[in-house]
């Protein structure tokens, strides 16, 4: 009995003795990465006064009284900055804040480009009423349990990328008051979530078919360019719509076997008890007559195709042998993937507005075919015949049709004068149009695409026109006529990247350190998107200093995006031209093999040649120095060596800790092996974070000025991030 109660005592001291610290871990016991993400921020918005109890270092958001700041336990939950009249960027390492639930930052003054570090688990983030440039990073596909976002009253450019296939979370999205532009992005068809949209003082473009089926109860889209009709599904909720293009008259109808519209999903915060067969059921008179004539025309119409579709099927079966007939016996849909019938569908789908998707026609949605649709039939007799589908491929509406001979004009006739270079797919031409307008004419190689190829070449155009980012070259049109292919970019006047480093002085001044890091950043954000905001990736393959094209502000834009992915045999080409040219990453060179690793190689020796001012392969030089990454490599982790490495032309104007980051950053992407190299979106988060330090120190050695090299301009003032 005493033993057991001297137990119990010291049980009870044991648990006082532990209880006695826990004060301790209340007032400093703030998540360590919790509380250094805050301090960073504070110091990355210029140390503000009306943060009353905020620190820069020591501090403890959650055992203190920090002004907006909200805790559970040791992690902190909830940031609420709202109208302090705030200034600067909320830091680099704010992804540590991984508990983060709500951040709202509206009606403040914070400026440049949204950020790229925000926690993923956030699910509602409110930046409204603040001066962000630039576009939504495609960062932002990647926050799932996103409930609430508003961008709105911002200065937001460019199109919005496809990153809202993931957010299906999202209940609402304001993005008004921007400048944004283009078509609306596929991915909103995902939004399934969506109850109120703000879309209202922008500059889109195109129909808004994509908002047609979801659960919207709010939607303004006043004040844009839309055109088109307004979808029966958006016309009974709580719609502002003026200051568009809209069609006058009656809608056309629908593409054949698309379901009737129905406002069901409407009904998801009703407390009826609603279904998605009830919006054909219940309700009397009014309904009976679609129950009626509806119906009995639709089951008529399932008639005729499968009357169609039977009678095709007996043609076949009469020249397959038993066992295809038990397979197709065990398919009761099959023939619905028959050629013929996507024939036909394709035919019937041409009447409909939406033909951004030319390589899919219109489903007869009585079953989806399967997956292995043209398997099972004679695939050397359908050969023969004529392919509906590519007749359907029509001319993107976000790209301008010219002519051969509205080129010549501009080009002078493709004159010598006018060549800006010749890559692996053909020469490019400066052209100036009759309005003063300065464009990029690619003329693309036969041997690339041969010149009876016109509807590949449609879609090769369709599938680049989708291609949107501030750093990648925008396509603006194209020219196909007498078996030419020929595509229009934007002009860059600063010309390429390989120019700035490789050219003599006496045609180029050097590149400072920060426009070089600047550079390599932008670059690394334009492969990122095309890697895993593109549904499907795209894989460049060509990514070389000669394809990264600089403006007047020395901002990089990715050319020859997409051609390499689209054009059929364009793996061959570049095997013949590229291999050797010490982009090349080892897998490549020995099997030819593309591949989103194999970007990441040659951007990395891409980083190589922006540190060392030398070509990835240099026949010039000593046998052991020609090729870059071989010679480089087994240097970058010596600082001593590495400053020796590093171009002349920089005279020693660099910060020493920047340099060595910017290494480790290379040595990551050159890896031999494809797997050990990061992702794309891993790369830009390092080079984020090497500039943010940067920028944080202001111990950069040097200056910040330097000349631009095609212009009269003194002064490079561009900071890291622009």
């Amino acid at each position: 009995m005493v033993k057991n109660w001297r137990k119990g005592l010291v049980l009870v001291l044991f648990t006082v003795g532990i209880w006695g610290f826990k004060p301790r871990r209340v007032n400093g016991a703030t998540d360590q990465g919790d509380a250094s993400a805050l301090g960073v921020m504070f110091t990355s918005l210029n140390s503000p006064q009306q943060l009353t109890g905020w620190t820069a270092s020591n501090g403890d958001p959650c055992g203190q009284s920090w002004k907006g700041v909200t805790c559970s336990g040791q992690r902190v939950t909830e940031i609420k900055l709202s109208n302090l009249g705030l200034s600067g960027s909320i830091g680099y390492n704010f992804q540590s804040l991984t508990s983060l639930k709500e951040l709202d930052m509206s009606h403040n003054s914070l400026a440049g480009d949204l950020p790229y570090n925000i926690p993923q688990n956030l699910q509602r983030l409110n930046l409204a009423f603040n001066q962000f440039t630039g576009g939504i990073p495609y960062y932002f596909n990647q926050m799932y349990s996103l409930q609430y976002l508003n961008l709105g009253h911002n200065q937001l450019q460019n199109q919005l990328s496809d990153i809202f296939g993931q957010l299906s979370s999202l209940s609402t999205l304001d993005l008004s008051f921007n400048s944004l532009t283009g078509d609306l992005p596929e991915s909103f068809k995902n939004l399934t979530s969506m109850n109120s949209m703000y879309l209202q003082n922008n500059q889109f473009t195109g129909i808004i078919g994509v908002l047609a089926n979801l659960p919207l109860d709010t939607l303004y889209i006043s004040n844009n360019h839309f055109t088109g009709w307004i979808p029966d599904q958006l016309k009974s909720i709580n719609l502002q719509k003026d200051g568009n293009s809209w069609s006058s008259g009656p809608a056309p109808p629908p593409p054949p076997g698309t379901p009737p519209a129905t406002r069901n999903n409407r009904n998801h915060n009703s407390g009826t008890n609603s279904s998605p067969s009830d919006g054909v059921s219940g309700g009397g008179s009014s309904k009976s007559g679609i129950g009626g004539g509806g119906i009995a025309g639709i089951v008529v119409s399932i008639l005729v195709v499968g009357a169609i579709v039977a009678f095709f099927l007996v043609k076949r079966r009469s020249r397959r042998s038993s066992s295809d007939i038990e397979k197709l016996d065990n398919q009761p849909f099959a023939p619905l993937a028959s050629k013929e019938v996507q024939e036909m569908k394709s035919i019937q789908s041409s009447s409909s507005l939406e033909t951004k998707t030319f390589d899919k026609p219109a489903s007869i949605n009585l079953r989806p075919p399967p997956i292995d649709r043209h398997k099972s039939f004679d695939e050397e007799e359908f050969s023969k015949k004529p392919i509906v589908v590519k007749k359907a491929v029509t001319v993107p509406a976000n790209v301008t049709s010219y002519s051969i001979a509205d080129l010549q004009m501009a080009t002078d006739s493709f004159s010598v004068e006018n060549l800006l270079g010749e890559g692996s797919f053909g020469r490019v031409y400066r052209a100036q149009f009759d309005d003063g307008k300065v464009l990029a004419v690619k003329k693309v190689d036969s041997s690339a695409l041969p010149s009876a190829m016109s509807d590949e070449f449609i879609e090769i155009v369709s599938n680049i026109s989708h291609l949107h980012h501030t750093n990648v070259t925008e396509l603006v049109g194209y020219c196909s006529e007498h078996g030419q292919h020929l595509l229009v970019y934007e002009f860059h006047k600063n010309g390429s990247l390989h120019d700035f480093l490789h050219l003599s002085e006496e045609y180029s001044k050097p590149l400072i350190w920060n426009s070089r890091v600047k550079i390599a950043l932008g670059t690394a954000r334009a492969i990122e998107y095309l890697h895993e905001a593109c549904s499907p990736s795209v894989v460049h393959k060509n990514i070389k200093s000669a394809n990264i094209l600089l403006d007047a502000e020395l901002n990089p834009h990715l050319s020859d995006s997409g051609l390499a992915t689209f054009i059929p045999n364009a793996e061959q080409v570049l095997n013949r031209d590229d291999l050797g040219s010490g982009y090349s990453a080892p897998e490549v060179t020995m099997s030819g093999q593309y591949s989103l690793k194999s970007d990441v190689y040659s951007f990395g020796v891409v980083m190589l040649e922006l540190l060392t001012g030398r070509k990835p392969f240099d026949s010039t030089r000593p046998r052991l120095e020609q090729s870059l990454v071989r010679w480089a490599t087994p240097q970058l982790h010596d600082i001593d060596a590495l400053s020796k490495m590093v171009d002349p032309a920089l005279k020693g104007l660099y910060p020493v800790k920047s340099l060595s980051r910017f290494a480790d950053v290379i040595a990551l992407c050159v890896q031999p092996e494809p797997e050990f190299r990061p992702p794309m979106s891993e790369v830009v988060q390092a080079l984020v974070r090497l500039v943010q330090r940067a920028n944080m120190s202001r111990r950069t050695i040097g200056t910040d000025q330097g000349a631009s090299p095609r212009t009269n301009n003194p002064d490079d003032t561009h900071d890291y991030m622009s």
